[in-house]
């Protein structure tokens, strides 16, 4: 679209930023909920009875039904409506809350968990897809999904801090009721407050796609998984082959489809394609934080209840940046204020590299917030040229691709970043261990940190200190090499920027930011 000879597009009211302030409640608790499971566990371990396969799947099963059904809810959204597959959503959450809170038995866990992982892939696509239709302004879009990323953030933040209160006074199951009102919330307030959008020109859902698209995304994402736990292996090998042969199947079959699960012409847009892209190269650079919180908990020996506050400044850090950056991108192109913001990013990392000084913690928490800051811009404005660069009729299915990225990202990241400190890890300690202690020890400490601290406690006092010391030095080593990792990674990222997006003026030229490809328009 070329915005020069056309008429300004609408901006938004108080109505639309009160329907903003709506769609935040679920965004807020998606993250929450993602993240105060970790204080939970322990605790309902103990009252249910809970083996280490089924802690496992409590914790795992959640995020990845929501990984595995955001394409296909994307796509429902656009067609029924995304305010009316809000609403369901929320109702399906709110009830499958109740019953993990007062789950009696871990398979009914289990079971509770994956409906709210279902439940939850409604959520994050229909409120993107929402903000884009209210907010068809640019600018006003951008500061509207910079909000939206924001509460995103805040919740991962918070998540920690209020189920560390929630334990101090209740039980494991009060962690969440918390989605209950706040879903009873949206429920109430959406028809009065949210518009609704659907693709009227849409037609059923295929479902045969949709099982290729389950069966490309949960396989590539648990074969990822099981890598950075266990490392490369036959299980992680197949899984992974099993969902890119049925990825591409599914990419085949929807170029043939009338009304395809994905609009593969979306994909023309090189500014879709491009924030696509580096939305799952920064993904992968978000599997650093696996590393820092093992570092806070099990070198520094940090609750996660102090690794969630100590975590708050860089999160409060990364709220602001993504905020300032839709402003910032006001006068400067979008790409460019990406690219600045990987080069600030990059500056972190490099400071983190000194964690083994004398600075320590400090050192780690400058560069956390620098690294933050930096990665603030990113993750707003690529969210919102995503968004912004697919026909309004087929938001639904671009914020859910979108969301999928950043999934996918993460996963790859844990295991190849957690892989590389692991190796680093392993190497180091075994260097450093080797000849003072039995070859049984150094097995069993080299498995990773917590295997290090396990062995540990069944030496002598004296014997054990060397262990965890040379352990935590390991650790801090391979947390120093996936720093600088990352960072180079960053300046790359820095440089993609520039080029992909180099055609984005910033959001006020009179030229539309971005560009919707013809025949996803006439499809």
């Amino acid at each position: 679209m070329s915005g020069g000879d056309e008429a300004a597009p609408p901006r938004a009211g108080r109505r639309e930023i009160l329907a903003l302030a709506v769609l935040a409640l679920p965004t807020l608790l998606l993250a929450l909920d993602a993240s105060v499971l970790y204080l939970a566990l322990p605790h309902l371990t103990v009252d249910l009875g809970a083996g280490a396969t089924e802690q496992l799947w409590i914790m795992d099963v959640y995020g990845f039904l929501i990984a595995g059904f955001l394409v296909t809810m994307g796509t429902l959204g656009d067609r029924v409506g995304s305010r009316r597959l809000l609403i369901i959503g929320a109702v399906a959450f709110g009830v499958t809350s109740l019953l993990a809170a007062y789950a009696s038995s871990p398979q009914m866990l289990i079971a509770a968990r994956a409906a709210q992982g279902i439940a939850g892939a409604t959520l994050m696509p229909s409120t993107l897809a929402l903000i884009n239709h209210m907010f068809r302004d640019p600018r006003q879009r951008s500061l509207a999904i910079g909000v939206w990323m924001s509460c995103f953030l805040g919740g991962m933040a918070v998540g920690p801090v209020v189920g560390g209160v929630m334990l101090q006074y209740f039980w494991w199951g009060s962690v969440f009721l918390l989605g209950v009102p706040v879903m009873a919330v949206l429920v109430v307030s959406a028809p009065v407050v949210l518009p609704e959008r659907r693709d009227k020109s849409a037609g059923r859902i295929d479902l045969t796609s949709v099982v290729l698209s389950l069966t490309a995304i949960l396989p590539i994402i648990y074969g990822l998984k099981v890598l950075a736990a266990d490392g490369p292996s036959l299980t992680s090998v197949v899984a992974v082959v099993v969902g890119v042969v049925a990825g591409v199947w599914f990419v085949r079959r929807q170029r043939r489809l009338d009304a395809p699960l994905v609009d593969v012409t979306l994909f023309r847009s090189r500014t879709f394609s491009a924030a696509l892209a580096i939305m799952l190269l920064a993904g992968v650079m978000g599997g650093f934080y696996f590393l820092v919180a093992g570092y806070l908990q099990l070198v520094e020996g940090f609750s996660p209840l102090r690794s969630g506050l100590f975590l708050l400044a860089p999160t409060v850090a990364a709220i602001g940046s993504s905020m300032l950056a839709p402003v910032i991108a006001r006068r400067v192109p979008p790409g460019k204020v990406i690219a600045g913001g990987m080069v600030l990013a990059a500056v972190g990392l490099l400071l983190l590299t000194q964690i083994r000084s004398s600075a320590g913690l400090a050192a780690l928490l400058a560069g956390l917030i620098l690294t933050d800051i930096g990665a603030g811009p990113l993750g707003a404005l690529s969210t919102d040229l995503i968004v912004g660069a697919a026909p309004e009729e087929k938001a639904g299915s671009a914020a859910a691709l979108s969301e999928t990225s950043a999934e996918f990202g993460v996963g790859l990241g844990v295991a190849v970043i957690g892989s590389i400190g692991a190796a680093v890890y392993r190497t180091r300690l075994g260097d450093s261990l080797h000849g003072e202690v039995p070859a049984d020890v150094v097995s069993s400490a080299s498995d990773g940190i917590a295997g290090a601290v396990t062995a540990a406690q069944r030496l002598p006092s004296e014997v054990g200190a060397v262990v965890l010391e040379r352990a935590g030095a390991a650790f801090a080593d391979g947390l120093t090499v996936a720093a600088v990792v990352c960072g180079a990674a960053a300046l790359a990222l820095a440089v993609v920027a520039v080029v992909a997006f180099r055609h984005v003026p910033s959001y006020g030229s009179q030229q539309d930011p971005v560009e919707v490809p013809e025949s996803a328009t006439a499809s």
